[in-house]
């Protein structure tokens, strides 16, 4: 593996700690549909940048051997490919491993909650929990059983008529833009990189402000959808910590989802500060994916010269 190849895959795996930031900064000047939008993508770009770029140190390590034992144990290439592809390896193995236990708990978590409420009657798309703290998420699809809205009976009690029509909008928007797979894809890019799972919480908190624009819209009261967010916020705090893969009207900075619905609505993205991060973005993103990618036609030109070496 040339020295060019290897800076490059290095550079793949470093660069992904500027385009995190400029990732969440451009979501902050945008929609919150486009912005959670683009998180996602971002963090599935960074993953899979991340994952081809251990993989490229890997298949160089072993090119590397592979010209060592043709040549008969001559160097034939610079001698940090070994160690590079070593530590590659074992971030791959890392990333297989985290991500495996987070789709295991993912689908845990998903059945657990399932089997919770399974239960309790079920009514046009609505489960109330009779006992327990005042709750309220959206429960999504699992084998064959659409999503659910679950609601315990003391968040209803906690709601008036017109707070219940806020909340159960909310969740519905939740179901129905089918929020919990982007959060979930983001938890599982988040294995392949450091800086990927800051994009986490940020997503989390796009998907809860989608939901709220959605409210806002199918009641037609900014103020109102304000006020139950914040209400619902406050008497679900007892039950405690709300895993993000569940979506819920409680959950997020509720402070900041407040005070934007009690802004204007979102106006579309436009601005010098907008283009500019978005310019950002873009350009860092693509240079990672093209140090990762492009690293793969010096690894071409390393595969021809073992076969021209092993050639009789």
């Amino acid at each position: 593996m040339s020295a060019l190849v290897a800076v490059l895959l290095v550079l793949a795996l470093v660069w992904p700690w500027a385009a995190a930031p400029a990732a969440r900064r451009l979501a902050d000047l945008l929609p919150p549909k486009a912005a959670a939008l683009t998180l996602v993508g971002s963090a599935v770009a960074l993953a899979a940048g991340t994952v081809w770029a251990l993989g490229g140190l890997v298949a160089g390590g072993l090119l590397h051997l592979m010209l060592l034992a043709e040549e008969g144990g001559t160097p034939a290439g610079p001698s940090a490919a070994v160690p590079l592809a070593v530590a590659g390896g074992a971030a791959l193995l890392l990333v297989a491993g985290l991500a495996g236990r987070l789709w295991h708990r993912q689908r845990q978590l998903l059945a657990r909650t399932w089997r919770s409420v399974g239960g309790h009657p079920d009514g046009d798309g609505l489960v109330v929990v009779p006992d327990g703290p005042a709750d309220a998420f959206a429960l999504p699809a699992h084998r064959g059983r659409p999503g659910r809205i679950v609601v315990t009976a003391e968040m209803l009690r906690t709601l008036d008529v017109d707070g219940r029509d806020v909340l159960f909008a909310h969740e519905r928007a939740h179901l129905g833009g089918r929020h919990h797979l982007l959060a979930r894809t983001v938890e599982l890019a988040s294995a392949a990189h450091p800086a990927v799972r800051g994009l986490a919480p940020a997503t989390s908190f796009q998907l809860e402000r989608w939901a709220d624009e959605e409210a806002a819209a199918a009641v037609g009261d900014r103020r109102l959808t304000a006020a139950a967010v914040a209400r619902a916020a406050l008497a679900s705090a007892a039950s405690g910590r709300r895993p993000s893969l569940l979506p819920a009207i409680g959950t997020g900075p509720v402070p900041r989802r407040v005070g934007a619905l009690l802004d204007a609505p979102p106006a579309p993205p436009r601005g010098r500060a907008l283009r500019t991060t978005a310019v950002a973005l873009l350009a860092v993103v693509a240079l990672s994916l093209t140090l990762s990618f492009g690293s793969a036609y010096g690894l071409h030109e390393y595969i021809e010269q073992v076969q021209e070496i092993a050639r009789p």
